[in-house]
């Protein structure tokens, strides 16, 4: 038997359950299948947990314009339901005598994309914000932060089934098939397998968002971009913890550089660096670390041998190669791909965790009701 519901949601991550919370106050009846037994198992709790401010992405992107939007939200929201965040600040350093100019372009490039709050500092003014920091000038951002991501998730879901919502657990798609009428049948694995009829559908399933729309029998996936995963590994700094700020070095084609967050508890963390990789796994090589050193002293001179520990490995859900440059956000829905009530969510990396709830307010826009 086939079960027919209005509205299904794939992923119980950051931007499946923000999708999950706008698309129920909306009136609509959602189910989110998720295939773990809890919210955020991956990307979602991967990550850097940063309120990223809008300075990088490409003025004009839906990134970019997403970010800001969510960067405002999120502190609104946080201040609104007592949720664990941080205003910190973050510093971008040049560390070379070359790269000051740039601190201008960047500055220019936030202020494009609608964040106007930039500081150019003096070596002197970082170092009295920073002193263990070394360059020869920064770029203050004083709306950069950080966020507990799983209170976020887990106020995001309690949004979600006060509306209505309801959640799957270990309830993973396994196949399905477009239908003619529209919308798209989703075949549900797992103890207690079921087929789904929904009128939509909003695939957010992360690393295996593009695998999961390539399993709908009848789905186009000549429109469908080709997946790649870039693993991000993060190592933990021992002893005394330095930096009160996030601290950035000038960002390098593709990746923001190795620069060190703070969390909520005000432990240090230094990347992530990118290792493209072929399987889905999240083991550290320690041996990483190497790489690590001579980054981060070129703005921390006093970081000590053997300092760095293996914390933590996330995924970066790529539609890009190594070679490639870094495309826009993907939100794709019937007019890009034709299947009317599919609405695909493909290549949401950083600043995903920043932007979820503009892109649930996209897909909102997009079911036109």
């Amino acid at each position: 038997m086939v079960e027919r519901v209005d509205c299904i949601v794939i992923g119980a991550g950051v931007v499946g359950l923000a999708a999950a919370k706008f698309l129920a106050e909306a009136g609509r009846e959602v189910i989110v299948l998720e295939a773990a037994d809890m919210i955020g198992t991956e990307t979602s709790a991967r990550n850097s947990e940063v309120i990223h401010a809008g300075i990088y992405y490409p003025t004009g992107s839906f990134k970019a314009k997403a970010c800001v939007e969510g960067n405002r939200f999120l502190y609104d929201y946080c201040a609104e339901r007592g949720l664990p965040h941080k205003r910190l600040g973050k510093l971008i350093v040049a560390s070379e005598e070359s790269e000051r100019p740039r601190l201008a372009a960047l500055k220019q490039k936030a202020a494009d994309n609608g964040v106007h709050d930039l500081e150019l500092l003096s070596a002197k003014e970082v170092e009295l914000l920073e002193p263990a920091v070394r360059c020869v000038g920064g770029l203050l951002s004083p709306s950069t932060g950080v966020i507990d991501s799983h209170a976020l998730m887990l106020s995001y879901q309690g949004d979600a089934e006060a509306a209505g919502a309801m959640i799957a657990f270990l309830s993973p798609v396994i196949g399905g098939r477009v239908r003619p009428a529209g919308g798209v049948e989703i075949d549900v694995g797992g103890d207690e397998p079921m087929t789904l009829a929904a009128d939509l559908v909003v695939n957010s399933a992360g690393i295996d968002a593009i695998a999961v729309a390539s399993s709908f029998a009848g789905a186009p996936v000549d429109k469908f971009p080709k997946a790649s995963m870039a693993k991000g590994n993060y190592f933990s700094l021992l002893g005394k913890q330095p930096f009160s700020r996030l601290v950035y070095p000038m960002p390098v084609p593709g990746a923001l550089g190795v620069h060190v967050t703070v969390d909520m508890g005000g432990q240090c963390k230094f990347g992530p660096d990118i290792e493209w990789i072929d399987v889905k796994n999240y083991d550290m090589d320690p041996a990483r670390a190497d790489s690590f050193y001579a980054a981060i002293r070129a703005y921390f001179p006093d970081l000590k041998d053997g300092a760095l520990i293996p914390a933590y490995a996330g995924i970066r859900p790529k539609i890009h190669g190594p070679t490639e440059p870094q495309p826009d956000f993907m939100v794709q829905g019937p007019a890009e791909h034709g299947v009317p009530g599919l609405i695909n969510l493909f290549g949401i990396e950083s600043p995903g965790l920043t932007a979820s709830a503009a892109i649930a307010r996209a897909v909102l826009r997009m079911t036109n009701r």
